[in-house]
Protein backbone atom coordinates (compact mmCIF):
# COMPACT_ATOMS: atom_id res chain seq x y z
CA UNK A 1 0.00 0.00 0.00
CA UNK A 2 2.72 2.46 0.93
CA UNK A 3 5.45 1.65 -1.58
CA UNK A 4 5.99 4.03 -4.50
CA UNK A 5 5.42 2.33 -7.89
CA UNK A 6 8.74 1.63 -9.68
CA UNK A 7 9.82 4.09 -12.36
CA UNK A 8 7.81 6.92 -10.81
CA UNK A 9 10.67 8.28 -8.73
CA UNK A 10 9.53 10.00 -5.57
CA UNK A 11 6.11 11.04 -6.82
CA UNK A 12 3.82 11.14 -3.80
CA UNK A 13 0.97 8.65 -3.65
CA UNK A 14 -2.21 10.42 -4.66
CA UNK A 15 -5.12 8.14 -3.77
CA UNK A 16 -6.56 7.96 -0.26
CA UNK A 17 -5.23 5.20 2.01
CA UNK A 18 -7.55 2.24 2.68
CA UNK A 19 -6.91 2.56 6.45
CA UNK A 20 -6.89 5.26 9.11
CA UNK A 21 -3.96 4.37 11.34
CA UNK A 22 -0.59 2.67 10.90
CA UNK A 23 0.94 1.10 14.01
CA UNK A 24 4.65 0.45 13.57
CA UNK A 25 7.96 0.75 15.44
CA UNK A 26 11.20 2.63 14.79
CA UNK A 27 12.44 -0.01 12.34
CA UNK A 28 9.15 0.07 10.44
CA UNK A 29 9.41 3.85 10.25
CA UNK A 30 12.88 3.54 8.73
CA UNK A 31 11.65 1.04 6.12
CA UNK A 32 8.67 3.23 5.23
CA UNK A 33 11.01 6.17 4.69
CA UNK A 34 13.15 4.11 2.29
CA UNK A 35 10.14 2.85 0.29
CA UNK A 36 7.89 5.89 0.29
CA UNK A 37 10.21 8.83 -0.25
CA UNK A 38 8.19 12.06 -0.17
CA UNK A 39 4.91 10.20 0.35
CA UNK A 40 5.85 9.58 3.97
CA UNK A 41 5.43 13.26 4.76
CA UNK A 42 1.84 13.17 3.54
CA UNK A 43 0.89 10.12 5.63
CA UNK A 44 2.97 10.86 8.74
CA UNK A 45 -0.04 11.98 10.78
CA UNK A 46 -1.58 8.47 10.49
CA UNK A 47 1.43 6.78 12.09
CA UNK A 48 1.63 5.54 15.70
CA UNK A 49 5.06 4.36 16.85
CA UNK A 50 5.32 1.64 19.50
CA UNK A 51 8.27 2.90 21.53
CA UNK A 52 9.44 1.12 24.71
CA UNK A 53 11.51 3.84 26.32
CA UNK A 54 9.75 6.98 25.08
CA UNK A 55 10.89 9.86 22.84
CA UNK A 56 10.99 13.38 24.24
CA UNK A 57 10.22 16.40 22.00
CA UNK A 58 13.80 17.77 22.22
CA UNK A 59 15.05 14.54 20.57
CA UNK A 60 12.13 14.26 18.14
CA UNK A 61 12.55 17.73 16.56
CA UNK A 62 15.25 17.17 13.94
CA UNK A 63 16.55 20.73 13.60
CA UNK A 64 16.45 21.44 17.34
CA UNK A 65 18.06 18.09 18.25
CA UNK A 66 20.90 18.72 15.77
CA UNK A 67 21.54 22.27 17.01
CA UNK A 68 21.34 21.51 20.74
CA UNK A 69 23.06 18.15 21.09
CA UNK A 70 19.92 15.97 21.38
CA UNK A 71 20.58 14.04 18.17
CA UNK A 72 20.57 10.24 18.77
CA UNK A 73 20.13 7.11 16.62
CA UNK A 74 16.41 7.25 17.44
CA UNK A 75 14.04 10.21 17.46
CA UNK A 76 14.38 13.18 15.01
CA UNK A 77 11.22 12.19 13.05
CA UNK A 78 9.35 15.47 13.68
CA UNK A 79 6.23 13.60 14.71
CA UNK A 80 3.75 14.90 17.27
CA UNK A 81 5.04 13.68 20.67
CA UNK A 82 1.82 11.78 21.36
CA UNK A 83 2.22 9.68 18.21
CA UNK A 84 4.86 7.72 20.15
CA UNK A 85 3.21 5.05 22.30
CA UNK A 86 4.96 3.60 25.34
CA UNK A 87 4.68 0.36 27.37
CA UNK A 88 4.49 2.22 30.68
CA UNK A 89 3.16 5.71 31.54
CA UNK A 90 6.62 7.13 32.19
CA UNK A 91 6.83 9.92 29.59
CA UNK A 92 3.67 12.09 29.51
CA UNK A 93 4.88 13.70 26.24
CA UNK A 94 4.03 10.37 24.61
CA UNK A 95 0.82 8.32 24.72
CA UNK A 96 0.75 5.40 27.14
CA UNK A 97 -0.26 2.33 25.09
CA UNK A 98 0.64 -0.42 27.58
CA UNK A 99 -0.15 -4.10 27.10
CA UNK A 100 -2.41 -6.76 28.59
CA UNK A 101 -1.24 -9.01 31.42
CA UNK A 102 -3.24 -12.14 32.15
CA UNK A 103 -6.07 -11.60 34.62
CA UNK A 104 -7.06 -14.40 37.00
CA UNK A 105 -10.60 -15.57 37.58
CA UNK A 106 -11.88 -16.17 41.13
CA UNK A 107 -11.15 -19.93 41.07
CA UNK A 108 -7.53 -19.31 39.99
CA UNK A 109 -7.07 -16.63 42.67
CA UNK A 110 -8.24 -18.99 45.42
CA UNK A 111 -6.08 -21.81 44.05
CA UNK A 112 -2.99 -19.55 44.09
CA UNK A 113 -3.61 -18.35 47.63
CA UNK A 114 -4.04 -21.95 48.87
CA UNK A 115 -0.91 -23.25 47.11
CA UNK A 116 1.66 -20.49 47.75
CA UNK A 117 5.00 -21.83 48.98
CA UNK A 118 5.92 -19.19 51.54
CA UNK A 119 9.67 -19.68 51.43
CA UNK A 120 10.05 -19.80 47.64
CA UNK A 121 11.70 -17.00 45.64
CA UNK A 122 12.14 -16.71 41.84
CA UNK A 123 14.92 -14.53 40.44
CA UNK A 124 14.15 -12.39 37.36
CA UNK A 125 17.22 -12.78 35.11
CA UNK A 126 17.44 -15.12 32.13
CA UNK A 127 21.08 -14.33 31.42
CA UNK A 128 23.90 -15.58 33.67
CA UNK A 129 25.64 -12.16 33.44
CA UNK A 130 22.76 -10.62 35.45
CA UNK A 131 23.70 -12.82 38.44
CA UNK A 132 27.34 -11.69 38.56
CA UNK A 133 28.32 -9.90 41.77
CA UNK A 134 25.08 -10.94 43.55
CA UNK A 135 26.63 -13.70 45.70
CA UNK A 136 26.27 -11.80 49.02
CA UNK A 137 22.65 -10.93 48.28
CA UNK A 138 21.85 -14.56 47.37
CA UNK A 139 23.61 -15.90 50.49
CA UNK A 140 21.47 -13.66 52.74
CA UNK A 141 18.28 -14.61 50.89
CA UNK A 142 19.17 -18.33 50.99
CA UNK A 143 19.09 -18.24 54.81
CA UNK A 144 15.35 -17.58 54.57
CA UNK A 145 14.14 -18.92 51.24
CA UNK A 146 14.56 -21.53 48.54
CA UNK A 147 15.82 -19.75 45.40
CA UNK A 148 14.71 -20.63 41.86
CA UNK A 149 16.17 -19.27 38.61
CA UNK A 150 15.28 -19.41 34.91
CA UNK A 151 18.75 -18.90 33.45
CA UNK A 152 19.39 -20.00 29.89
CA UNK A 153 22.16 -22.60 29.55
CA UNK A 154 23.59 -25.01 26.98
CA UNK A 155 23.61 -28.61 28.22
CA UNK A 156 27.38 -28.97 28.15
CA UNK A 157 27.97 -25.76 30.15
CA UNK A 158 25.62 -24.98 33.02
CA UNK A 159 25.58 -21.28 34.01
CA UNK A 160 27.68 -20.04 36.90
CA UNK A 161 24.98 -19.54 39.52
CA UNK A 162 25.42 -20.67 43.16
CA UNK A 163 24.85 -24.38 43.77
CA UNK A 164 21.92 -23.73 46.11
CA UNK A 165 19.89 -22.10 43.28
CA UNK A 166 17.43 -24.45 41.60
CA UNK A 167 17.73 -23.44 37.93
CA UNK A 168 14.88 -24.41 35.59
CA UNK A 169 16.53 -23.10 32.40
CA UNK A 170 14.55 -20.91 29.98
CA UNK A 171 10.87 -21.68 30.50
CA UNK A 172 7.96 -21.36 28.09
CA UNK A 173 5.43 -18.72 29.23
CA UNK A 174 2.96 -21.31 30.56
CA UNK A 175 5.55 -23.00 32.81
CA UNK A 176 6.89 -19.65 34.03
CA UNK A 177 3.31 -18.75 35.05
CA UNK A 178 3.08 -21.99 37.07
CA UNK A 179 6.34 -21.17 38.84
CA UNK A 180 5.15 -17.63 39.67
CA UNK A 181 1.86 -19.00 41.01
CA UNK A 182 3.75 -21.05 43.60
CA UNK A 183 6.41 -18.48 44.54
CA UNK A 184 6.04 -15.92 47.32
CA UNK A 185 8.77 -13.58 46.08
CA UNK A 186 9.95 -12.38 42.65
CA UNK A 187 13.34 -10.65 42.64
CA UNK A 188 14.78 -8.19 40.14
CA UNK A 189 18.55 -7.70 39.96
CA UNK A 190 18.31 -4.30 38.24
CA UNK A 191 18.11 -5.48 34.62
CA UNK A 192 16.18 -5.72 32.30
CA UNK A 193 14.53 -2.37 32.92
CA UNK A 194 10.75 -1.97 32.82
CA UNK A 195 9.73 -5.36 31.43
CA UNK A 196 6.32 -7.03 31.65
CA UNK A 197 7.49 -9.86 33.97
CA UNK A 198 7.15 -7.99 37.32
CA UNK A 199 3.52 -7.15 36.49
CA UNK A 200 2.86 -10.80 35.64
CA UNK A 201 4.48 -11.88 38.92
CA UNK A 202 2.39 -9.42 40.98
CA UNK A 203 -0.75 -10.55 39.10
CA UNK A 204 0.12 -14.11 40.19
CA UNK A 205 0.33 -13.12 43.85
CA UNK A 206 4.11 -12.58 44.22
CA UNK A 207 5.77 -9.73 46.05
CA UNK A 208 8.31 -7.99 43.78
CA UNK A 209 11.59 -6.99 45.44
CA UNK A 210 13.76 -4.65 43.36
CA UNK A 211 16.85 -2.44 43.72
CA UNK A 212 16.71 1.32 44.15
CA UNK A 213 19.22 3.17 41.91
CA UNK A 214 21.16 5.93 43.60
CA UNK A 215 21.98 8.00 41.62
CA UNK A 216 19.14 7.19 39.16
CA UNK A 217 20.18 5.67 35.81
CA UNK A 218 19.98 7.91 32.74
CA UNK A 219 21.68 8.60 29.43
CA UNK A 220 24.22 10.70 31.36
CA UNK A 221 25.61 7.92 33.53
CA UNK A 222 24.54 4.58 32.10
CA UNK A 223 25.60 2.78 28.95
CA UNK A 224 22.19 1.18 28.38
CA UNK A 225 20.38 4.54 28.11
CA UNK A 226 23.11 6.28 26.13
CA UNK A 227 21.72 7.23 22.73
CA UNK A 228 18.08 6.66 23.77
CA UNK A 229 15.93 9.72 22.92
CA UNK A 230 15.07 10.49 26.54
CA UNK A 231 16.59 12.36 29.48
CA UNK A 232 14.51 10.31 31.92
CA UNK A 233 16.09 9.42 35.28
CA UNK A 234 15.18 5.84 36.21
CA UNK A 235 15.01 5.46 39.99
CA UNK A 236 14.67 1.66 40.15
CA UNK A 237 14.48 -1.37 37.87
CA UNK A 238 10.74 -0.85 37.46
CA UNK A 239 9.67 2.74 38.29
CA UNK A 240 6.03 2.01 37.36
CA UNK A 241 5.83 -0.79 39.92
CA UNK A 242 7.54 1.43 42.52
CA UNK A 243 5.37 4.49 41.91
CA UNK A 244 1.94 3.20 40.86
CA UNK A 245 1.75 -0.12 42.75
CA UNK A 246 4.11 0.15 45.75
CA UNK A 247 3.89 -1.73 49.05
CA UNK A 248 2.92 -4.37 49.97
CA UNK A 249 3.15 -5.77 46.41
CA UNK A 250 6.39 -3.95 45.50
CA UNK A 251 9.32 -3.31 47.82
CA UNK A 252 12.18 -1.13 46.55
CA UNK A 253 15.39 -1.07 48.61
CA UNK A 254 19.14 -0.52 48.43
CA UNK A 255 20.50 -4.03 47.69
CA UNK A 256 23.97 -3.09 48.96
CA UNK A 257 22.70 -2.44 52.48
CA UNK A 258 22.54 -5.89 54.12
CA UNK A 259 20.55 -4.65 57.14
CA UNK A 260 17.89 -3.12 54.88
CA UNK A 261 17.86 -6.32 52.83
CA UNK A 262 17.38 -8.59 55.87
CA UNK A 263 14.63 -6.33 57.24
CA UNK A 264 12.83 -6.45 53.86
CA UNK A 265 13.09 -10.27 53.65
CA UNK A 266 11.75 -10.66 57.20
CA UNK A 267 8.87 -8.29 56.36
CA UNK A 268 8.10 -10.33 53.21
CA UNK A 269 8.02 -13.58 55.24
CA UNK A 270 5.37 -12.03 57.50
CA UNK A 271 2.95 -10.56 54.93
CA UNK A 272 0.52 -12.22 52.56
CA UNK A 273 -0.65 -10.41 49.45
CA UNK A 274 -3.48 -11.14 47.06
CA UNK A 275 -2.87 -11.30 43.30
CA UNK A 276 -3.11 -7.75 41.97
CA UNK A 277 -3.21 -6.29 38.45
CA UNK A 278 -3.67 -2.54 37.86
CA UNK A 279 -6.84 -1.89 35.82
CA UNK A 280 -4.84 -0.24 33.01
CA UNK A 281 -3.09 -3.58 32.31
CA UNK A 282 -6.30 -5.62 32.16
CA UNK A 283 -7.92 -6.40 28.82
CA UNK A 284 -10.78 -3.99 29.53
CA UNK A 285 -8.42 -1.24 30.73
CA UNK A 286 -6.31 -1.46 27.58
CA UNK A 287 -9.36 -1.48 25.29
CA UNK A 288 -10.76 1.59 27.06
CA UNK A 289 -7.49 3.46 26.53
CA UNK A 290 -7.01 2.43 22.89
CA UNK A 291 -10.65 3.30 22.19
CA UNK A 292 -10.09 6.80 23.59
CA UNK A 293 -6.95 7.31 21.46
CA UNK A 294 -8.59 6.10 18.25
CA UNK A 295 -11.72 8.12 18.95
CA UNK A 296 -10.17 11.42 20.07
CA UNK A 297 -6.52 11.76 19.01
CA UNK A 298 -6.22 13.51 15.67
CA UNK A 299 -2.84 14.60 14.34
CA UNK A 300 -4.02 15.15 10.75
CA UNK A 301 -6.19 18.25 11.28
CA UNK A 302 -4.05 21.37 11.65
CA UNK A 303 -4.29 22.69 15.22
CA UNK A 304 -5.90 26.08 15.43
CA UNK A 305 -3.43 28.43 17.13
CA UNK A 306 -4.60 29.82 20.46
CA UNK A 307 -5.92 32.42 20.87
CA UNK A 308 -7.59 32.25 17.44
CA UNK A 309 -6.98 35.20 15.11
CA UNK A 310 -10.63 36.30 15.33
CA UNK A 311 -10.24 36.78 19.10
CA UNK A 312 -8.38 40.06 19.52
CA UNK A 313 -5.89 40.42 22.38
CA UNK A 314 -8.10 43.13 23.88
CA UNK A 315 -11.07 40.79 24.17
CA UNK A 316 -8.95 37.97 25.65
CA UNK A 317 -9.42 38.38 29.35
CA UNK A 318 -7.44 35.76 31.22
CA UNK A 319 -9.10 32.37 30.69
CA UNK A 320 -7.66 31.13 34.01
CA UNK A 321 -9.11 31.30 37.51
CA UNK A 322 -7.40 30.33 40.79
CA UNK A 323 -8.60 27.22 42.58
CA UNK A 324 -9.69 27.94 46.18
CA UNK A 325 -6.76 28.03 48.68
CA UNK A 326 -4.25 27.05 46.02
CA UNK A 327 -1.53 28.37 43.74
CA UNK A 328 -3.02 26.25 40.94
CA UNK A 329 -5.17 27.79 38.19
CA UNK A 330 -8.00 26.12 36.29
CA UNK A 331 -9.75 26.99 33.03
CA UNK A 332 -12.57 29.47 33.58
CA UNK A 333 -15.89 27.87 32.66
CA UNK A 334 -17.09 31.20 31.21
CA UNK A 335 -14.04 31.40 28.90
CA UNK A 336 -15.01 30.64 25.29
CA UNK A 337 -15.18 26.92 24.65
CA UNK A 338 -12.41 25.60 22.42
CA UNK A 339 -12.30 22.06 21.14
CA UNK A 340 -9.68 20.07 22.96
CA UNK A 341 -9.08 16.52 24.08
CA UNK A 342 -8.57 16.06 26.97
CA UNK A 343 -11.34 18.63 27.65
CA UNK A 344 -10.22 21.98 29.06
CA UNK A 345 -12.24 21.36 32.24
CA UNK A 346 -9.36 19.03 33.25
CA UNK A 347 -6.63 21.71 32.86
CA UNK A 348 -4.69 22.71 35.99
CA UNK A 349 -1.95 25.30 35.47
CA UNK A 350 0.99 25.72 37.85
CA UNK A 351 4.67 26.69 37.82
CA UNK A 352 7.58 24.38 38.53
CA UNK A 353 10.37 25.22 40.95
CA UNK A 354 13.61 26.20 39.16
CA UNK A 355 15.47 23.03 38.18
CA UNK A 356 12.34 20.87 38.09
CA UNK A 357 10.51 19.46 35.06
CA UNK A 358 6.76 19.70 34.52
CA UNK A 359 6.57 15.92 34.99
CA UNK A 360 7.83 16.40 38.58
CA UNK A 361 5.85 19.61 39.21
CA UNK A 362 2.52 17.99 38.26
CA UNK A 363 3.38 14.78 40.11
CA UNK A 364 4.04 16.68 43.34
CA UNK A 365 0.39 17.85 43.21
CA UNK A 366 -0.97 14.36 42.46
CA UNK A 367 -1.53 15.30 38.80
CA UNK A 368 -0.17 14.31 35.36
CA UNK A 369 1.49 16.70 32.91
CA UNK A 370 -0.69 16.99 29.78
CA UNK A 371 1.14 18.23 26.65
CA UNK A 372 -2.13 18.68 24.68
CA UNK A 373 -2.87 21.70 26.92
CA UNK A 374 0.37 23.58 26.20
CA UNK A 375 -1.10 25.61 23.36
CA UNK A 376 -3.70 27.09 25.74
CA UNK A 377 -1.15 28.25 28.33
CA UNK A 378 1.47 29.55 25.87
CA UNK A 379 0.15 33.13 26.23
CA UNK A 380 1.28 36.22 28.12
CA UNK A 381 -1.91 36.19 30.24
CA UNK A 382 -0.82 32.90 31.85
CA UNK A 383 2.27 34.59 33.35
CA UNK A 384 0.36 37.52 34.82
CA UNK A 385 -2.32 35.26 36.30
CA UNK A 386 0.45 33.23 37.99
CA UNK A 387 1.86 36.52 39.42
CA UNK A 388 5.00 36.34 37.27
CA UNK A 389 5.83 39.89 36.18
CA UNK A 390 7.31 39.95 32.66
CA UNK A 391 9.68 42.85 32.05
CA UNK A 392 10.55 41.27 28.72
CA UNK A 393 8.63 38.76 26.60
CA UNK A 394 10.36 36.65 23.97
CA UNK A 395 9.27 33.81 21.73
CA UNK A 396 11.80 31.16 20.72
CA UNK A 397 12.31 27.47 19.98
CA UNK A 398 13.15 26.06 23.40
CA UNK A 399 11.81 22.77 24.81
CA UNK A 400 11.57 24.38 28.28
CA UNK A 401 9.23 27.18 27.15
CA UNK A 402 6.81 28.60 28.18
CA UNK A 403 8.95 29.50 31.21
CA UNK A 404 9.89 32.39 33.48
CA UNK A 405 13.46 33.49 34.25
CA UNK A 406 13.48 35.19 37.68
CA UNK A 407 17.02 36.56 37.19
CA UNK A 408 15.95 38.80 34.32
CA UNK A 409 12.16 38.89 34.89
CA UNK A 410 11.98 37.47 31.34
CA UNK A 411 9.00 35.48 30.11
CA UNK A 412 9.58 33.01 27.28
CA UNK A 413 6.88 31.70 24.96
CA UNK A 414 7.26 28.61 22.78
CA UNK A 415 7.57 29.32 19.07
CA UNK A 416 7.33 25.73 17.76
CA UNK A 417 4.43 23.54 18.97
CA UNK A 418 6.48 20.37 18.27
CA UNK A 419 8.72 21.40 21.17
CA UNK A 420 6.00 21.61 23.83
CA UNK A 421 7.45 19.22 26.40
CA UNK A 422 6.68 18.02 29.91
CA UNK A 423 10.29 16.78 30.21
CA UNK A 424 13.37 18.91 30.78
CA UNK A 425 14.45 21.37 33.45
CA UNK A 426 16.96 24.13 34.09
CA UNK A 427 18.00 25.97 37.25
CA UNK A 428 17.42 29.21 35.25
CA UNK A 429 13.71 28.65 34.63
CA UNK A 430 10.40 28.19 36.35
CA UNK A 431 8.37 26.33 33.78
CA UNK A 432 4.64 26.82 33.11
CA UNK A 433 3.08 23.38 33.48
CA UNK A 434 -0.29 22.20 32.18
CA UNK A 435 -1.47 19.34 34.40
CA UNK A 436 -4.63 17.25 34.62
CA UNK A 437 -6.30 14.79 36.96
CA UNK A 438 -6.52 11.09 36.10
CA UNK A 439 -8.76 8.11 36.67
CA UNK A 440 -7.70 5.72 39.40
CA UNK A 441 -6.10 2.76 37.63
CA UNK A 442 -6.19 4.48 34.23
CA UNK A 443 -3.55 7.21 34.33
CA UNK A 444 -3.76 7.89 30.56
CA UNK A 445 -7.28 9.31 30.88
CA UNK A 446 -8.64 12.27 32.83
CA UNK A 447 -11.91 11.93 34.74
CA UNK A 448 -13.88 13.72 31.99
CA UNK A 449 -11.99 12.10 29.10
CA UNK A 450 -14.57 9.53 28.02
Amino acid sequence: YLGVPPGRGSCPLTGPLPFDLIYTDYHGLQQMKQHMGLSLRKHKCHIRVIDTFGTEPAYNHEEYATLHGYRTNWGYWNLHGQQYMTMFPHTPDNSFMGFVAEELNETERLHIQRNKVHNMAVVYGKDASMWKGKENFLTVLHRYMEIHGTVYFETQRPPEVPAFVKNHGLLPQQELQQLLRKAKLFIGFGFPYEGPAPLEAIANGCIFLQPKFNPPHSSLNHEFFRGKPTSRKVSSQHPYAEQYIGRPHVITINFNNSEELEAAIREIMEINVEPFLPYEYTCEGMLERVHAYIQYQDFCSPEVPFPPANLSRQSLRSPFIPLPNSRILSWASNASSFSSWPPLTALRLLTSQPGRSCVEACQSEGLICEPAFYRFINIKEAFSKLDLQCEGLESEMNHLFPAFSADHAECGLQRDPLLFSCAGSSAKYQRLCPCRDYRKGQVALCRDCL
